[in-house]
């Protein structure tokens, strides 16, 4: 049987179909939406929500010229299934595929590129002013989900727009979640407008109003007193009407997966002036029974049986790092009363939520809003707590200006465990966390260490939570390596590496390699197998501190071996390695040969972690040849030509 979603190569096809191909297209896209996550991942439960949300702002709106705004790209594989990426649709979030997230240069529909949370209205609000400057008279709508409202950029974006009166539609996908649980007050109070009956019942009179009266003056004119007249009947306006204060028209809420009714919504929003938030309702997992049932395992999940949901793991796989870390926070808390957690909305993705269960009086979800959170644990730390904030390496890119002058001015001492460090594979150039070694490093105040593996995760947790001042904490996706962990925690001595190799070797060695973090393996497999395979004595070293350095070990390796190679899954500009040749500099050692292996001056693409390593010469091969060419010139092969932009040299 032919499927009406192949005959779909783009949004205008829609508007031709009738009530019953609708509904018929919508479950094809959820089919299509469950099959091809199944494969490798992929966000499933949020994208299976905005079907018909997707539908109706195509019909409704005349896209590309209309511009939609999609905050995140959680809810927007359905918007790609429309507008003509059908055919590359399985290649989503693989190594020269479709992105999981919007970008401008994959398709003239993705209006704005989007990855992070709270950002449409900003942009949307910024192409609306435009539009006017420019004399045209184009929609702009963006579309955002309740948990984005958190997001202090969203709010700061809804004051301005309220201040500004354009013209300029917000349609509200309320799904009552974000990945977690959505937390705080404005949720509270969507959550009203959700449940009363005495709204929906006179929303519903409004848009029968506005149905039956011609456009112009008086529609608009009927639909602000009939709207403003209904939320004051339920929420008065001394309790807070809070969006109508703030100078926006609000339609809603209605359901989000009828899709007629909500193309007549968007079309009569169209009519009128100024600035609109409609409400929609949708289900996170819509037409899946295990994504509805659990929408927070299957917000982001791996592969799996798309028949039973089943997730497809590895027999055998070592613990991944956030489980490790969840349970170390969990063992040191009960011992500690002073230990508190916050998450930003990540209990699950950071393991926070094993603290949540544990001792749920000392774990705070602050929801999308890490500039909060930071400053949130700063005020904590300021009491003489030991404030945990477990946030993305991606995302405490945001909160970045409050880690410098919250946290590190005032010298505080809050722990930052930055999880998904490095490259963190399919979800792509937003989201690899590659620029935290570089961008925590240069903060005064602030102590930036990585273990090797996860037994000593638990011991650089111990040693955060009782040094003095901030720190920084970064590991890596995914599984660990299989290390034994330890019953007990033991500090480990401050800026102070591991010698790898035995002490004796140093004198006789001809190059160091000095690994960070997740880099520590690859540097000490390529140290053997050059002394199996060349006779190249090589000493490795984990470096454990990106700040402060072993400054004694690595000068006493540069003048012993005159050969530095290190290597960090981060940004070479800033980064470990780059305090490494600080070092060297300093100290008037120009002549020692150096090598940075990392990443180089550009946004990694998406692709899966392996592939990636490879590419970009993150692996034992490539350690082994940059060895061979300071040491044996001409052995050292050309494998690795994207790489090389990312060694410095001297």
């Amino acid at each position: 049987m032919t499927r009406i979603l192949d005959s779909i190569d783009n949004p205008a096809r829609l508007r031709t179909l009738s009530p019953a191909q609708l509904a018929q297209l919508a479950s094809e896209m959820r089919q299509e939406i469950i099959e091809t996550v199944a494969l490798r991942g992929g966000h499933l439960a949020p994208n299976l929500g905005t079907v018909e949300l997707t539908l109706a702002l195509h019909i409704a709106f005349d896209t590309p010229t209309d511009r939609l705004v999609w905050d995140i790209g959680h809810q927007a594989y359905p918007h790609k299934l429309v507008t003509g990426r059908l055919d590359r649709f399985r290649t989503i979030k693989q190594l020269g595929g479709l992105s999981g997230y919007l970008r401008r240069d994959e398709s003239e529909y993705d209006t704005f590129g989007a990855s992070h949370a709270s950002t449409s209205i900003s942009a949307a609000l910024g192409m609306a002013a435009a539009r006017d400057l420019k004399g045209e008279r184009h929609k702009v709508v963006a579309i955002i989900g309740d948990g984005a409202l958190t997001g202090g950029m969203a709010l700061e974006a809804i004051n301005n727009a309220g201040a500004l009166k354009k013209d300029l539609i917000i349609v509200l996908n309320d799904n009552d979640k974000s990945i977690s649980d959505n937390v705080g007050a404005l949720h509270a109070y969507l959550g009203k407008l959700r449940a009363d009956p005495h709204y929906r019942h006179l929303r519903d009179g409004v848009m029968n109003a506005l149905g039956h009266v011609p456009g112009g003056a008086l529609a608009k004119s009927m639909a602000n007193r009939s709207i403003r007249s209904a939320k004051e009947f339920v929420l008065p306006s001394r309790s807070g009407v809070v969006f109508e204060e703030l100078g926006f028209t609000f339609l809603g809420p209605f359901d989000g997966h009828d899709t007629q009714q909500l193309v007549e919504v968007f079309k009569r929003a169209k009519e009128l002036d100024g600035p609109i938030m409609i409400q929609v309702l949708t289900q996170k997992g819509r037409g899946c029974e295990f994504a509805e049932t659990d929408p927070t395992k299957y917000h982001g999940p791996g592969a799996y049986d798309p028949a039973t949901g089943e997730m497809k793991k590895k027999v055998g796989e070592p613990p991944k790092y956030q489980d490790v870390f969840g349970d170390a926070l969990v063992e040191l808390a009960r011992r500690d009363k002073s230990i508190v957690g916050i998450t930003a909305a990540m209990a699950e993705g950071t393991s926070l939520n094993k603290l949540q269960r544990a001792l749920p009086d000392r774990c705070f979800d602050v929801g999308i809003a890490e500039q909060h959170a930071v400053t949130f644990a700063a005020g904590l730390a300021a009491e003489g707590m030991r404030p945990v904030a477990a946030i993305y390496s991606t995302f405490m890119q945001r909160a970045f200006d409050q880690v410098i002058h919250d946290v590190c001015v005032q010298n505080l001492h809050v722990v930052f465990p930055m999880d998904r460090a490095g490259l963190v594979g399919e979800d792509g150039h937003t989201q690899q966390g590659v620029f935290d070694i570089a961008f925590m490093r240069v903060i005064p105040n602030m102590t930036v260490m990585a273990p090797k593996d996860e037994n000593e995760l638990r011991h650089m947790l111990y040693t955060a939570l009782y040094l003095d001042g901030p720190v920084a904490l970064r590991y890596p996706r995914g599984s660990g390596t299989g290390a034994p962990l330890d019953a007990e925690f033991h500090a480990l001595p401050v800026g102070k590496a591991e010698l790898l190799t035995a002490e004796d070797e140093i004198e006789h060695a001809e190059c160091a390699v000095l690994g960070y973090g997740n880099m520590v393996a690859p540097a000490l497999q390529a140290a053997r197998e050059l002394a199996a395979e060349d006779g190249i004595r090589t000493v490795a070293v984990n470096a454990r501190w990106a700040k402060p350095l072993d400054e004694e070990l690595i000068l006493r390796l540069a003048r012993a071996t005159g050969c530095i190679v290190t290597v960090e899954d981060g940004q070479v500009s800033g980064g470990f390695g780059s305090a490494v040749g600080e070092l060297l500099h300093a100290h008037g050692l120009h002549d020692v040969k150096l090598r940075i292996i990392g990443l180089p001056d550009l946004f990694v693409e998406h692709g899966a972690p392996a592939i990636l390593h490879e590419l970009y010469g993150l692996t034992t091969g490539h350690v082994k040849d940059v060895v061979r060419g300071l040491l044996r010139p001409g052995a050292h092969s050309a494998a690795y030509p994207v790489n090389r932009a990312a060694e410095s040299a001297r």
